[in-house]
């Protein structure tokens, strides 16, 4: 009998990878055995903790890293160059979401707190006598407290943030299509949970929880049915294999392309891609806006960080044959994105058609198969991911009594309460559009500048038409905050707690930064290719 020999690891290359998986499974063990007024001060240092040794390992590993990569698992991961700026984006941009969700999880009124009727009915018994409060005190569960008492948290969100970075850090360096889809799989489940954890509104929060999950099981059968025809095709599921498999050969090109059909399929809806968008309005509307905001940077950059290495290491010698199909999606994204952008009166779904639209320019960068089109897309991703981040941040202060305030008609007059706060929103918002001196500028400049050097010249031109449709619908959110007349009965702008001023502050910060000086960010975005 053949002993069993466990695969190869290199465990300096996936130590970031399991250093946040380990947290999360610690999270977890935190969640069941702590004492429910111990555990918010532990989940955010745990996960804060986590993130910070994982990006400083990742630093570490960095600096001397195999410019070729490393093929590691048994096969199963790369960690080359572009894995190891997808992991760091991953990383601080999961910091951000991370910091938002902690302000949002413990203050009084917060996405995931619960609210005084519900800890009163979770302490009361059926049919009790209440007293004066509204609550019998002989049936109050004091591990949620009684009303008027410090909010209850709701800290299951913080192993759900942490399950779903790992499996987006383990989705951008998949190897192979099975360990793909398991990694999919694991940031995807966590997400539809913490869609569905709102505190107000919680039956839209439900629903959209409902949605996504559904449509997700949907994509994700496209895209296992996408793999059986691949393995088909190439009798092996490695990126590697499949493209040696397509190069000379006789064999069925509709097993091929089929396949690469409806794997895409499954990469698209990830990564909201018109005309497989139609969860995202919904989903960014009903979930809890720390959630969206996590969603909105991380999930893009998992989706486009995992379709760029299938196709430049499995399908970069056909290309000629898939492009034209990604041209159409691309063209399809941006317009809907633009012009149904156009039509919305709720900020959270205006975003959420921004996304589509940005999911379009993603497009065009990694369908150029070459580094400067690598480098453009990475560094796309970087800086939509912060600018995303700032943008539901300030949301997430501006509120009325029935929760945040995401009707446009609410943001009105909002630069005279507070000139500040919509100082930094029209800069952000500057910043999606794509005006020069911001992130984003410089983010479509590279993108488009690698389609142009490819021969897409017709998609460059629908992409700027494209976005100055989508500035105009940025524009009347500035009109609005800085021409408009303040209602009377308008919301009120929230204090930041230090978390969430953090965030917001990061990204201006490196949104700014990443306009005026983006050259360092660009040739770390570029220094090496995709590894097979």
């Amino acid at each position: 009998m053949t002993p069993l020999t466990p695969p190869p690891i290199d465990y300096a290359a996936v130590a970031p990878l399991l250093i946040v998986l380990g947290a999360a499974c610690v999270s977890v063990l935190v969640e069941a055995f702590l004492p429910r007024h111990q555990r918010w001060p532990a989940q955010v240092a745990l996960s804060v903790v986590a993130i910070v040794v994982a990006g400083v390992t990742l630093g570490v590993y960095a600096g001397d890293a195999p410019a070729q990569g490393v093929i590691t698992l048994g096969s199963t991961m790369a960690v080359d160059m572009p894995t190891l700026f997808l992991w760091g984006t991953l990383l601080v941009l999961g910091f951000g979401s991370l910091l938002l969700i902690a302000d949002r999880s413990v203050e009084p009124g917060g996405a995931f707190v619960a609210s005084a009727l519900e800890r009163a009915s979770a302490g009361a018994a059926p049919g009790s006598t209440t007293g004066p409060s509204g609550v019998d005190p002989e049936h109050v569960d004091r591990s949620y407290g009684a009303p008027g008492d410090a909010p209850t948290m709701q800290t299951e969100v913080f192993p759900f943030t942490l399950f779903a970075l790992g499996g987006m850090m383990a989705f951008v360096a998949a190897n192979d299509l099975l360990t793909m889809f398991v990694a999919l799989e694991v940031l995807s489940l966590p997400l539809y949970l913490m869609c569905g954890l709102a505190r107000r509104r919680r039956l839209l929060s439900q629903e959209a929880a409902v949605k996504y999950f559904l449509l997700g099981a949907f994509a994700s059968a496209f895209f296992l049915y996408g793999v059986a025809l691949l393995y088909g095709y190439a009798g092996s599921v490695r990126l590697s294999a499949i493209a040696e498999a397509a190069v000379g050969t006789d064999r069925s090109d509709a097993l091929l392309f089929g396949g690469l059909a409806l794997l895409i399929v499954g990469l698209l809806f990830k990564g909201s891609v018109g005309p497989f968008h139609t969860w995202t309005p919904d989903v960014y509307q009903g979930a809890p806006t720390p959630a969206t905001a996590f969603m909105a940077a991380c999930t893009k950059v998992a989706a486009f960080g995992a379709i760029a290495r299938v196709l430049y290491v499995a399908f970069g010698s056909t290309r000629w044959e898939w492009r034209g199909v990604l041209w159409a999606v691309a063209i399809a994204s941006m317009v809907i994105g633009a012009v149904l952008g156009l039509t919305q009166t709720d900020l959270k779904r205006m975003i959420a058609y921004s996304s589509i639209a940005h999911a379009g320019f993603l497009l065009l960068g990694t369908m150029a198969i070459t580094q400067a089109g690598t480098s453009g897309t990475l560094f796309y991703l970087l800086a939509y991911g912060f600018t995303t981040i700032a943008v539901f941040g300030i949301i997430s202060l501006v509120r009325t009594a029935d929760g945040e305030a995401t009707h446009l008609s609410q943001w009105a007059g909002l630069a005279k309460r507070s000139p500040l706060l919509a100082g930094v929103m029209t800069f952000l918002l500057l910043a999606l559009a794509g005006i020069p001196l911001t992130s984003g500028f410089t983010a479509k400049f590279a993108v488009f500048s690698a389609a142009l050097s490819d021969g897409m010249a017709p998609l460059v031109v629908v992409a700027l038409v494209a976005s100055a449709i989508a500035a105009f619908f940025y524009l009347r959110v500035v009109v609005l905050m800085y021409f408009s007349e303040t209602p009377a009965d308008g919301p009120t702008v929230s204090v930041p707690g230090a978390f969430t001023t953090v965030a917001i502050t990061l990204g201006v910060v490196v949104t700014l930064l990443l306009g005026v000086a983006p050259t360092l960010v660009l040739d770390w975005a570029g220094a090496g290719g995709f590894t097979g």
